[in-house]
């Protein structure tokens, strides 16, 4: 294996998001084989070279089973040690933070890269899929950045602070996005990594790039009216580049399978009001 270029004054991200895996391997909505899906991502980002870091931004877990998060430790941290890479685990809105903590580690984390730094938070609200981040881990992030490194920091959160494409998503979004780009505001931070979306995207909230992944379970269709939520069988990453200085580089990668494209489950209005009114806003 061709060894992490971490030494270099590039930083290379393998960024995954959303891999909802079971303990006991149970299909995702009687469909997914999750277990698969990410064994099919990383045989395809298998040939990427120079890979520094390997980052899983949430929703990493389903059951939130010790067993889940054992399962994707066991297939993830192996496949980054023999690239050099450091594993980067956040939480979602999906994970158990006594399981996650337990397997995986502290839920909000500094993980230092030569002279890279990547922050993990933790967006999960208990019994929610929205996502907020609270006065004190905002306090705890403006500490960390208060004292920059050389070529900044990449920070991890599962619930971009952006606007979300679809309807569902729209309601289950990240709580005042504002009070988190206003501590990344003026620091070192040159990226935000995020998922939740199970869409790729890529955009600028006040000019620092955010990275949506694509999903590992499923594939969000952003095609649809604004009374449809879809979601389709489909696996995919993002490999990122942050060179030393500018702005950075993404391609989006997929991992394809005989199922591409099979329906997951699709959401009318009502449908996505009931998710909404019970686990996120109501509007």
């Amino acid at each position: 294996m061709t060894a992490s270029h971490r030494a270099s004054a590039d930083l290379r991200i393998l960024h995954i998001s959303d891999t909802h895996l079971y303990g006991d391997g149970t299909l995702h909505y009687g469909i997914v084989d999750t277990t698969a899906a990410l064994e099919r991502v990383l045989a395809a980002a298998s040939e990427v070279v120079g890979i520094d870091a390997v980052v899983l931004s949430g929703d990493l877990s389903e059951d939130g089973t010790t067993a889940s998060y054992e399962k994707l430790r066991d297939l993830v941290a192996p496949w980054a040690a023999e690239r050099g890479a450091e594993a980067v685990y956040a939480m979602g809105n999906h994970d158990h933070p006594d399981a996650f903590a337990e397997v995986l580690g502290d839920r909000t984390r500094v993980h230092t890269l030569g002279h890279h730094r990547i922050v993990t938070l933790d967006s999960s609200v208990p019994g929610a899929a929205y996502g907020s981040l609270d006065a004190a881990q905002l306090s705890w992030l403006e500490g960390v950045l208060a004292e920059p490194v050389d070529l900044g920091t990449v920070v991890v959160v599962h619930h971009p602070p952006t606007r979300a494409v679809t309807p569902l998503l729209r309601r289950l979004e990240l709580d005042d996005p504002h009070a988190l780009l206003g501590v990344l505001d003026g620091s070192d931070a040159r990226l935000v990594l995020s998922g939740h979306y199970h869409h790729p995207l890529v955009t600028l909230e006040r000019g620092i790039p955010i990275v949506v992944a694509p999903g590992v379970t499923n594939t969000s269709d952003v095609t649809t009216p604004d009374d449809i939520e879809r979601a389709r069988v489909g696996a995919g990453f993002a490999l990122v580049d942050l060179p030393a200085s500018g702005a950075p580089r993404v391609s989006v990668v997929r991992a394809p399978s005989a199922q591409d494209g099979e329906l997951v489950f699709e959401l009318d209005a009502d449908g996505i009001r009931q998710i909404a009114e019970s686990f996120g806003r109501s509007e």
